[in-house]
């Protein structure tokens, strides 16, 4: 399994990435532009499940990456939530609700199967890598990534 060394690179954030570019572009075209409260909610949930995997990556242990995977799975229920109360104002049509809420299925799996992983796997995460030398033990200490 190759090494992800920034989060941009992870499926899940992409996914969540996709997912907010299509929120930002239904809010353009639709009426959702003038339902404030529900607009901004739906816009805050779907950028948690992204920044909450950001958040958790750069923090560079595994128990505190996990801990922000939870939190961005839990903001993806949020938002699939909110994509019914879209879908009850007619905001959206029930054919693109059905394909919407299937992908955020499939964000939340991948979540689950990610925490999954960290959870069963040897990692510590960076911060608690052992240095191999003198040099590179200086270059944490000024918090500098090798």
């Amino acid at each position: 399994m190759a090494t992800i060394d920034k989060f941009e690179n992870l499926r899940v954030w992409q996914q969540a990435r996709e997912l907010s570019k299509w929120l930002f572009s239904l809010i353009q075209f639709t009426e959702l532009k003038n339902d404030f409260k529900l607009r901004n909610q739906a816009e805050s949930s779907i950028g948690s499940v992204m920044d909450n995997i950001a958040e958790g990556f750069e923090r560079n242990g595994k128990r505190e990456f996990i801990n922000f995977l939870s939190i961005a799975k839990g903001s993806a229920g949020e938002f699939r939530s909110q994509l019914y109360r879209v879908y009850d104002r007619e905001y959206l049509s029930k054919e693109i609700l059905k394909q919407k809420i299937e992908e955020i299925a499939i964000l939340s799996k991948g979540l689950s199967s990610f925490i999954h992983y960290l959870n069963n796997s040897e990692l510590k995460g960076w911060k608690f890598k052992e240095p191999d030398s003198e040099h590179e033990l200086k270059l944490q200490l000024c918090n500098i990534k090798l």
